[in-house]
């Protein structure tokens, strides 16, 4: 029972490093993207040429390794992390993102913790107390008041779009996609996950990445943030959040990603110059609460101590 502990501490603190990875996606994205006053490289050449560089080192990672190919059973879960992670959410994400600001998709899909926890009940037959769900839920709406405030400040206001299904369909995809992922892991290893996941999306993502490639002067930064979001959003990120998954326990480790918009915004203070103010940090203190909290609820209550024996019972000969 205690190397349980140990392992579901350890997958908490995975899950917490992989978020770290994922949350500075977003300001190396917008390096690589650049704005529309000085734009850089493609957005649809950064979503499918990222997927494109994690799937080459993946390939050459597998070959070195000499990794065994994934049993029989093993390519419906792969299959379907391919469709949730390296597809459906980039491409979903950026057809919303043709329609609706950043700040508005933010909205959507800070649910992701949420609906992965409630997809890794269904699939994984994972269970939590009534509290664990409480906390999830407050926490999402923590996060979802949060972006809909920095999104008001910002001027753009928040109201339905036809967009938002494509955001949703984003989450669930994205939701799909890491339980699946983590359903194969304590079987094929994390590394061999992402890897597999990604070498399988090659035969779409390569032809596009270089059908799509950049024939105008891109700046080096762009290329060093395109470079990121192949080789730690795509691919190495992978490697600490389905070993978390797994370790941890999907429904769990999960709730970590309520961390991930404040630490794009942390992230976005060196590497963009975006200020930070006094109610991101109150907003951060209270979702990591609702992060701790739950993790304490989630665990099954302990068991009732054995009463002791009656002082008659301990007769001639026995010991307590």
């Amino acid at each position: 029972m205690k190397l349980d502990v140990k392992d579901e501490t350890l997958g908490m603190w995975l899950g917490v490093l992989g978020v770290a990875m994922f949350a500075v996606t977003l300001p190396m994205t917008r390096l690589a993207t650049g704005s529309q006053d000085a734009p850089q490289l493609s957005p649809w050449f950064v979503t499918l040429g990222r997927a494109a560089l994690a799937g080459v080192l993946s390939a050459v990672f597998l070959l070195v390794t000499r990794s065994p190919r994934p049993a029989p059973h093993q390519w419906k879960p792969l299959g379907m992390a391919v469709l949730g992670n390296a597809i459906g959410f980039p491409l979903l994400l950026a057809y919303a993102l043709r329609v609706v600001t950043a700040s508005h998709a933010a909205v959507v899909t800070a649910l992701l913790p949420l609906v992965t926890a409630a997809v890794a009940a269904w699939v994984l037959h994972q269970r939590a107390r009534l509290g664990f769900w409480l906390c999830a839920i407050a926490g999402s709406l923590l996060v979802v008041v949060f972006s809909v405030l920095r999104a008001s400040q910002s001027g753009h206001g928040f109201g339905f779009e036809w967009a938002d299904l494509l955001l949703v369909g984003a989450v669930i995809a994205a939701s799909l996609g890491y339980i699946y992922g983590a359903q194969v892991t304590p079987s094929l290893g994390a590394e061999r996950v992402i890897c597999w996941v990604c070498v399988m999306a090659l035969p779409v993502t390569l032809p596009a990445t270089l059908a799509l490639w950049p024939t105008q002067p891109v700046a080096t930064a762009s290329w060093l943030g395109f470079v990121y979001v192949g080789m730690f959003s795509m691919w190495i990120g992978f490697f600490a959040w389905y070993r978390g998954l797994a370790l941890g326990g999907a429904l769990r480790v999960s709730q970590t990603q309520l961390l991930q918009p404040f630490l794009s915004i942390l992230a976005s203070i060196p590497i963009l110059g975006e200020p930070l103010d006094v109610v991101t940090l109150g907003f951060a203190v209270a979702v990591v609460a609702t992060v701790v909290i739950g993790k304490r609820l989630s665990q099954p209550p302990a068991a009732p101590a054995a009463a002791p024996l009656p002082a008659a019972a301990v007769g001639p000969g026995r010991s307590r």
